[in-house]
């Protein structure tokens, strides 16, 4: 059993979402953030928000933002340019399919690789 706010809790650095679980095909990851990411976009993927603790605001180019708070879920669809941001800490979950990059085809200081994510998981302890 894994309790996503707990682990997302237990995270030191913003920006570096964690992979706690694995659905057929689609990681489960926690994060925790504060400020902005970078705007970017997946071409192939949808991704999926969950709000644990907190408030984000999704900034979307050429469209209205979407202001989130906890409980709230939403859903990036592929293809569309985004930026995560958030003035105080917010914990979130996401659902992605294992190959979605951090941040899509835009490289930052804040992109964290896939492998980074996966570190720790399918460990006992």
């Amino acid at each position: 059993m894994t309790n996503l706010l707990e682990e997302a809790r237990k995270l030191t650095k913003y920006w570096h979402p964690r992979v706690v679980g694995q659905v057929n095909d689609q990681y489960v990851k926690v994060a925790k953030v504060k400020g902005q990411l970078a705007w970017h976009k997946h071409d192939l993927e949808d991704e999926m928000f969950l709000i644990l603790e907190g408030q984000l605001r999704i900034e979307y180019e050429g469209a209205p933002h979407v202001d989130l708070v906890t409980g709230d879920v939403h859903i990036v669809p592929r293809g569309v340019m985004h930026n995560p941001t958030c003035d105080n800490e917010c914990l979130l979950a996401l659902i992605e399919p294992v190959a979605t990059q951090h941040t899509g085809e835009i490289i930052t200081a804040k992109t964290v690789s896939v492998s980074d994510q996966l570190a720790g998981f399918g460990r006992e302890g």
